[in-house]
């Protein structure tokens, strides 16, 4: 089985009822285990100037790091979260691919490491996530779950790539809401 790490948000809805719905899904899963999610943080967006004091939060993203295990293969799993995005309202437009990450989405899941394995020239999958190194929104709730952990290619922990990061963002703990808030539904 391979252990995989998925970063969930929302910034559209009932963000936190989005994200119960999909950890809900994942668990259903055949060939997936649900070990644990890191605590939720609430993040600024990340297509926005760092800090803009012009932002409605109401836009802001609900983000966590789950880890699952699995003995689908990394396309196979992706197929399976991307079923689940469209279930919980996730509706992709035509847009290029680059112009839909800025789009306001009520589930975002992408898988950002799987193993150790290190996938790349293919169109719709590339691990580890091409941008983790480069996303607090990311890093920090990775943290919370596996800070020794090894990127691949980085050759550096997630711990070290968070200390040394470089991104104004806005993200902080939703301290309003219970660590363990996937297993609450208040």
């Amino acid at each position: 089985m391979a252990r995989v790490f998925l970063s969930v948000g929302s910034n559209r809805g009932d963000r936190v009822a989005h994200l119960r719905r999909a950890v809900a899904r994942l668990r259903e899963l055949p060939q997936v285990t649900f070990l644990d999610a890191s605590r939720l943080y609430f993040t600024e967006p990340w297509e926005r100037r760092p800090g803009d004091p012009g932002q409605d939060r109401k836009g802001w993203f609900y983000n966590c790091v789950i880890v699952v295990e699995t003995t689908l293969d990394p396309l196979a799993l992706l197929e399976r979260v991307q079923t689940i995005e469209a279930l919980l309202g996730r509706v992709r437009t035509p847009a290029p691919p680059e112009d839909q990450r800025y789009e306001p989405r009520t589930l975002d899941i992408d898988i950002l490491l799987y193993g150790d394995r290190v996938i790349s020239g293919h169109d719709r999958l590339h691990v580890p996530h091409l941008l983790l190194h480069e996303r607090a929104f990311v890093l920090r709730p990775l943290a919370d779950l596996a800070p020794d952990l090894e990127h691949p290619v980085l050759y550096e922990t997630v711990q070290e790539l968070l200390d040394r990061l470089e991104d104004d963002h806005a993200v902080m703990p939703a301290d309003d809401l219970p660590a363990r808030w996937f297993e609450s539904e208040g």
